[in-house]
C-alpha cells in the first residue's frame, strides 16, 4: 500500500468529504424532483377530474367515466352527464337534482324535466297529475308493506294508457319504506 504525506492524507479526505455531500446533495435533488412531480401529477389529477366535472356530479370517477355530454336544468337547480364506462362496459346518465325546499309535485317536475335534458325516458304518455303520482306512491307503499314488488302493483293499478312518472312513484315508495328517505319526501296524500 501507499503512503501519503499527511498533507495528501488530509486533502484525500476533504476530497472523499466533499464527494460524499455531492452525492448525498444529488439523491436529495432527485427524491424532491420524483415528489414534486408525483405532486404536480396527483394535482393534474383532480384538476382533471374538476375540469371534467363541474357542479355538483364531481363524484364522477375520471378514471372510470369519459363524460361526452353534460347539461343543466333551472339554471343548475339539476345537472346531468352522460358518461362511456373506461371499461367499456357501456353507457349511464348521472343527475343530481337540487329539490329541498321544493313542493313533492314540483320536485317530481324537475326530475322529469332533468330526464327530458338529458335524453328522455322509456316511460310513455303525459306526465303523472298530482293525483296520480299520489296514488301511485300510496299503491308502491302498500305493496311493499305487503312485501310485494311495488313496479308491479302500480302497473297493475295503472292498467291502460300509464302516465309518465309511475317508475318515479315507486322509486320513492322505496327509498321511503327502506329508511333511506324521510317520509316528507312523499306527496302528502300519501305520507
Amino acid at each position: 500500500m501507499t503512503e501519503l504525506t499527511p498533507e495528501l492524507e488530509v486533502v484525500g479526505h476533504d476530497l472523499h468529504a466533499a464527494l460524499a455531500r455531492r452525492i448525498a446533495h444529488t439523491q436529495h435533488r432527485a427524491r424532491r424532483v420524483r415528489l414534486g412531480a408525483a405532486v404536480v401529477t396527483a394535482l393534474a389529477v383532480f384538476a382533471g377530474t374538476a375540469a371534467a366535472v363541474d357542479g355538483d356530479l364531481t363524484f364522477i370517477d375520471p378514471t372510470k367515466w369519459t363524460i361526452f355530454e353534460r347539461g343543466s336544468v333551472d339554471n343548475g337547480r339539476a345537472e346531468y352527464a352522460k358518461a362511456h364506462a373506461t371499461d367499456g362496459s357501456g353507457d349511464s346518465t348521472f343527475m343530481v337534482e337540487h329539490d329541498a325546499g321544493l313542493e313533492r309535485y314540483d320536485a317530481f317536475l324537475l326530475h322529469e324535466r332533468t330526464i327530458d335534458a338529458a335524453g328522455g325516458s322509456h316511460e310513455d304518455g303525459a306526465l303523472c297529475s298530482r293525483a296520480e303520482l299520489t296514488r301511485a306512491e300510496q299503491v308502491a307503499l302498500a305493496a311493499l308493506r305487503a312485501g310485494t314488488p311495488p313496479a308491479a302493483a302500480v302497473e297493475a293499478e295503472f292498467a291502460g294508457p300509464p302516465c309518465r312518472g309511475l317508475e318515479y312513484a315507486a322509486e320513492q315508495a322505496r327509498l321511503v319504506h327502506s329508511g333511506i328517505q324521510p317520509a316528507s319526501l312523499l306527496m302528502p296524500g300519501a305520507r
